[in-house]
């Protein structure tokens, strides 16, 4: 290594592995070969001309940003398809559906369904108004804060056109993306079984019941009887269903409005009886034999005898439980002890009913639905119950749990909105806003519901499932007005829709989940016919319905797609809380209202963190981190003085405000030596590193390497430092504050090698400049703005460093202010539009400006700039001549720079020639921008310990009396801008033309770059002077090695006159993204 430095500096341009940028695919949004091509026109940007293969220009990646597309993978390749489909590609159609269209509306439809209509009188009779209450709280609670998990994360990015399934494997990886969505698949699955059976049961219970094709011989018979139906019907339904779904699922969207109408209308059509049971209750009475509740099948009169003329009958009732008509008839022993009495099912919301059905009244299967408080004549214990008579029994045991599971169905499909993605508008403002709203209404319907039901009907009215006491209605229709045939038909429209897009979107989330390969086995249900349908999950996705048709029972269903819908609101919370509690940097969401507690737990499992470690690092080795979870992994490369304390603590300071306490951070150091002699020197240095991290609360690493020289030593720590996977992919390292006062030129050179080999290893790199100024943790800053400088667009860091950064309480309140710049031919308001754009869909914050910088001459101040630098790199390639061949070399380049400046303007310059006297301080950087030539005829002792290419030792600026200086300064400059314009003199032209062939024997291309940083400078620090920190593209070194001791010039140029400077430099691959 040492060999090739050798030879490079004797200016030959030597090939190094580590040279310029290497040439990548192009890992930025939307880029094209057009943009990799698109050169720096002009002069204003050319010192970052060499790059423009890997990083273009900001205004061309804008240009880009107006179309970028919201599909995922997997999604777009369907569309692809069939745009494809006939050799022409369809126009896009812009999404423009808003939040009420596009989410609400879709997501009342998908919430509200049969479990209203079918079961939530019969949860609230069972478990009372306490306990529904408590049950359709928890239920609501449960999907509120999932859809608050869902809307952060679908406001974490652009939100994919695939749904919700796409949204969420996006954010938990493949792994837990893949059970989530077969989960989500699973739910939806059995929720169109579900939907299909309670069709069926309104069509045979109250429809047509005399389409059932099985008749019960005896009362017992008739559940058996009634599944059987169900089965037929049931795998009826589902067959005609599939085939309209294969056949036309366009008009099954179309018809959505439709079905959501029936079950609006359907809510209206209660309250409004309601509120008429309040003066007007409905003629709903029902039979009760003591306290035991009759089914009106078998009889009319709810009386034991009548009277016909003068003479008393027995009635239809009486022969259900005598063995004959006839008055002396043999009779049942509670029939005869108990009186019949009728009372109205319905008595209304001022009946004070409420108040009976307040509590539970939990029934096992087999039982008579009692009234509580009616007076009965019992039998002895253990006598049996004759199940041919007409009483009302209950079908099933039921405990809280059971009624949680068949109700929880009633509050799924809050996706629906998120499955509408790729149709909206705004996506990430619809989501949650519509999402949040549809939940709040229908869980005020349920709660409203639940305390009307408990109000208006009586509790063994409710707790007859099947309404057998009232005439075989449906309980919930006897309550509505104007009939209850406006419940019984709309609830049977929107089970029939439901089941229609329950069947049209379970197959697609099939093909989805296949073609993401995640499941081997299913990837097959990834194809279907020429246009992009799913046949074969189709097909799939009936079959498995109909395990649920064969069940036959809406109340066993229910239970079993509460389980999938659980399992799958429960990832979608995990996604949630794993994103917070690693604050990962991509983790952005737009939607702020969700909260995860972040607690620092104890270490209880210490036996498994070995293996735990082992098995993390095994996995990092799979491959790179995808761009959504990549964090910045820093090698902080510092230096300590004598003693072995670290010379710049705040730079660890920045360390901790940067890191937050997450991910990798090393923390390096080398010392000039052997490791023999200086081992003892290593330990102090790695526990004093090791203390100021626990002091600056900065969680990682300590590496100190002992090397033989300062650059071998820092190449190898950028190679070796982590292990496996857990590796470093950015270098934070401090600007080499006194770079010209070096007589041997090693501390620039080491540098400038740090740059080059940070690019060759595809490592970021961040140059903090003034270190000494960065603030403390301790120290706060109440206002204020970190202005980014986004020249060219390196992977996105520029972007990602001031959010990270704002995370702490240091520069949490200062605001964040994006410029960029644009050229002749840029349209600087459209770039501040996309920039605007590109910024919302990155969730970051921040004030946009575009500054213009249109072509000018290049100033005479630039042309001296360059002279001057020149000069002195001349005397740096001089430094090999002996002492007297030096001193000519120098005197005779100071009086040629001497007569050229004062040719132009003897009264401005000052140029002086001397050996000053020994003083301290000089290593301070000077008010006014000074280029310092600077020879030191003595050479200095090694020292024990070395700082690291980006800083120097202090007292390095102490003079030496054999120390010549040349100094040349930029007073003429600042009047020149102070001065308004005035006419130019004729001597004032002639002494331009005087200089003018000197300015032509410049290199033109280090014109151009002085140029750049003039020009740069310039507009930093009008608009950045007072900012708190400023973060700037880092243009890279030349790859031609002659011209490094000129790149060090610009960087200073670049970034004179401002208090804190971060100078960055991406790794040549994406960092921060639009998606989630």
């Amino acid at each position: 290594m040492l060999n090739n430095l050798t030879d490079c500096e004797d200016g030959d341009g030597g090939a190094n592995p580590g040279d310029g940028n290497p040439k990548e695919s192009s890992p930025f949004i939307n880029s094209t070969d057009t943009e990799k091509g698109k050169e720096y026109d002009g002069k204003n940007m050319a010192l970052f001309e060499e790059e423009m293969d890997t990083s273009p220009m900001v205004s061309s990646l804008l240009s880009g940003l107006a179309n970028y597309t919201n599909l995922p993978q997997g999604s777009r390749e369907h569309e692809e398809a069939e745009n494809n489909e006939g050799g022409k590609k369809k126009p896009v159609q812009a999404p423009r559906m808003g939040t009420f269209m596009g989410v609400y509306l879709p997501c009342l439809q998908n919430i509200f369904g049969v479990i209203l209509f079918l079961r939530l009188t019969w949860v609230v009779g069972i478990a009372g108004i306490m306990e529904s209450f408590c049950m359709v709280f928890i239920c609501c609670s449960c999907t509120m804060l999932t859809a608050i998990s869902m809307s952060a994360i679908a406001t974490n990015g652009v939100v994919p056109a695939g749904g919700s399934y796409y949204m969420i494997s996006r954010s938990l990886g493949p792994e837990f993306g893949g059970a989530v969505g077969l989960c989500f698949y699973l739910g939806t699955t059995f929720a169109g079984a579900m939907y299909i059976l309670g069709t069926i049961e309104i069509l045979l219970a109250y429809l047509f019941p005399a389409m059932a094709i099985f008749k019960a011989e005896d009362a017992s018979g008739e559940a058996a009887a009634m599944l059987n139906n169900m089965r037929v019907y049931g795998t009826c339904v589902l067959t005609c269903m599939a085939t309209v779904v294969f056949v036309g699922v366009k008009y099954v969207n179309k018809f959505a409005l439709v079905f959501l109408g029936c079950v609006i209308l359907s809510i209206l059509a209660i309250y409004a009886g309601v509120i008429k049971s309040a003066f007007d209750p409905p003629n709903f009475p029902i039979c009760l034999l003591g306290n035991r509740t009759l089914s009106r099948h078998g009889f009319d009169v709810c009386a034991k005898l009548a009277w016909e003329g003068n003479e008393t009958v027995t009635t239809r009732l009486w022969g259900l439980f005598c063995s004959s008509r006839l008055l002396n008839a043999t009779c049942d022993e509670y029939f005869t002890r108990n009186n019949v009495t009728e009372i109205q099912g319905i008595p209304g919301a001022a009946s004070g009913l409420i108040k009976e059905n307040l509590w539970s009244s939990y029934l096992t299967k087999g039982v008579i639905v009692e009234r509580r408080g009616m007076p009965s004549v019992g039998l002895a214990d253990g006598t049996p119950v004759d199940m041919d008579h007409p009483y009302v029994f209950s079908d099933m045991t039921s405990y809280f749990t059971l009624l949680v599971g068949i109700y929880f169905p009633s509050v799924t499909g809050i996706m629906a909105g998120s499955n509408r993605s790729g149709d909206l508008r705004d996506a990430q403002k619809s989501i949650p806003t519509g999402t949040i709203l549809a939940i709040a209404t229908t869980s005020a319907v349920y709660i409203s519901s639940v305390v009307l039901f408990g109000a208006c009907i009586e509790g063994v009215v409710l707790r007859d499932k099947f309404g057998e006491a009232v005439n075989g209605n449906l309980v919930v229709g006897t309550l509505a007005w104007p009939s209850p045939w406006v419940i019984v038909i709309g609830s049977f429209f929107s089970t029939c829709g439901a089941g229609l897009q329950s069947l049209t979107g379970a197959p697609r989330l099939l093909q989805a989940i296949s073609r993401d390969g995640i499941v081997p086995f299913l990837q097959v249900f990834g194809h279907g016919k020429a246009n992009g349908e799913p046949t074969w999950a189709l097909l799939l996705t009936a079959c498995i319905c109909e395990i649920g048709i064969l069940i036959a029972s809406l109340d066993e269903v229910a239970p079993i797609l509460s389980m999938f819908f659980l399992m799958c609101y429960m990832f979608v919370n995990l996604a949630c809380a794993v994103q917070t509690l690693l604050r990962t940097p991509n983790w952005r969401p737009r939607f702020r209202y969700y909260h995860w507690a972040e607690k620092e737990w104890g270490d209880g499992i210490r036996g498994l963190s070995l293996s735990a470690a082992r098995y993390a690092l095994l996995r990092l080795e799979e491959g790179p981190p995808h761009t959504k979870n990549w964090r910045p992994q820093l090698l902080v490369l510092v230096r300590v003085d004598q003693d072995q304390n670290v010379v710049h603590p705040q730079l660890l300071s920045l360390t901790s405000q940067l890191k937050a306490g997450k991910g990798l951070t090393i923390v390096g150091s080398v010392l000039e030596g052997t490791f023999l002699d200086n081992h003892p020197q290593a330990q102090r240095a790695e526990e004093s590193i090791r203390r100021l991290m626990e002091a600056e609360k900065v969680k990682g690493f300590c590496q100190v390497v002992i090397s033989s020289n300062l650059r071998d030593g820092v190449s190898h720590l950028i190679q070796s430092g982590g292990l496996g996977g857990l590796q470093h992919n950015t270098v934070l390292v401090g600007w080499p504050r006194n770079w010209r006062q070096k007589e041997d030129h090693q501390t620039w050179r080491n540098f400038i090698e740090l740059v080059r080999e940070t690019t060759a290893g595809h490592l970021a790199l961040l140059v903090t400049k003034n270190v000494s100024m960065f603030p403390g943790n301790p120290e706060r800053f109440s206002e204020g703005s970190i202005d980014v400088w986004w020249i060219v667009h390196d992977g996105g860091m520029l972007m990602l460093l001031p959010f990270l950064l704002r995370h702490h309480k240091v520069w949490r309140k200062c605001k964040m202010r994006i410029f960029t710049v644009a050229q002749m031919d840029d349209n600087s308001i459209q770039m501040k539009k996309d920039l605007t754009t590109f910024l919302y869909h990155l969730r970051i914050t921040a004030e946009v400006e575009v500054v213009e910088m249109h072509e000018s001459d290049i100033s005479a101040y630039t042309y001296e700039k360059t002279l001057v630098m020149e000069q002195r790199s001349q005397i740096l390639k001089q430094m090999h001549l002996t002492k007297n061949e030096r001193e000519r070399e120098i005197q005779s380049i100071t009086d040629e720079s001497r007569g050229s400046i004062r040719r132009k303007n003897p009264a401005n310059t000052r140029l002086r020639l001397n050996v000053p006297e020994e003083t301290a301080g000089d290593s301070e950087e000077k008010p006014e921008e000074e280029v310092q030539l600077i020879h030191d005829q003595s050479a200095p002792s090694c020292p024990s310990s070395s700082p690291s290419p980006g800083e120097e030792p202090e007292g390095e600026g102490e003079a030496d009396p054999e120390k010549v200086h040349l100094t040349w300064t930029k007073d003429k400059s600042v009047a020149e801008k102070n001065k308004g314009p005035s006419p130019v003199s004729s001597e004032g032209i002639k002494d331009f033309f005087s200089m003018k062939p000197e300015w032509e024997n410049l290199n033109q291309s280090n014109v151009r770059r002085m140029h750049t940083a003039v020009r740069l400078n310039e507009v930093i620090v009008k608009k950045s002077r007072d900012a708190k920190l400023v973060l700037l593209n880092m243009p890279g070194p030349p790859r031609n090695r002659n011209g490094d001791e000129n790149y060090m010039e610009f960087l200073e140029v670049l970034t004179e006159h401002l208090d804190r400077v971060m100078l960055v430099r991406g790794g040549g691959r994406e960092v921060i993204t639009i998606y989630s």
